[in-house]
This record gives C-alpha cells, sequence and structure tokens, in this order.
C-alpha cells in the first residue's frame, strides 16, 4: 500500500509531460515566425529596415 503523500500527489512522469507541452509550444511558434518572416509583407518591411538602418550610418 502506498503512503498517503504519494497516493495523492503521485506527479511521476510529469517532467516528460512538461517536455512534451514546451517542445509542441516551441514548434508552434517557430512555425509561426518562420510564415511571419517569409512572407513578402514581411520581407519587404524587413528589407526596408534594413536599407534605413545603412543609410543612417553612411
Amino acid at each position: 500500500m502506498l503512503p498517503v503523500h504519494h497516493a495523492v500527489r503521485d506527479e511521476t512522469g510529469m517532467s516528460t509531460a512538461e517536455y512534451a507541452v514546451g517542445t509542441v509550444a516551441a514548434v508552434g511558434l517557430a512555425g509561426i515566425l518562420y510564415k511571419l518572416l517569409t512572407s513578402p509583407e514581411m520581407r519587404e518591411l524587413l528589407w526596408m529596415i534594413i536599407e534605413k538602418a545603412i543609410t543612417a550610418f553612411t
């Protein structure tokens, strides 16, 4: 028979589940960033920012 504190709160495997949730969240965020940064509108905006930064220092 399990001691009372083990029967009430058994967290075996919780760190694995937490890593899985964190991994899924990171992959989802990476996918969103990839789609944003490869869109033509975002590429144009980034290029404009880079051009302004270059002309500001010349």
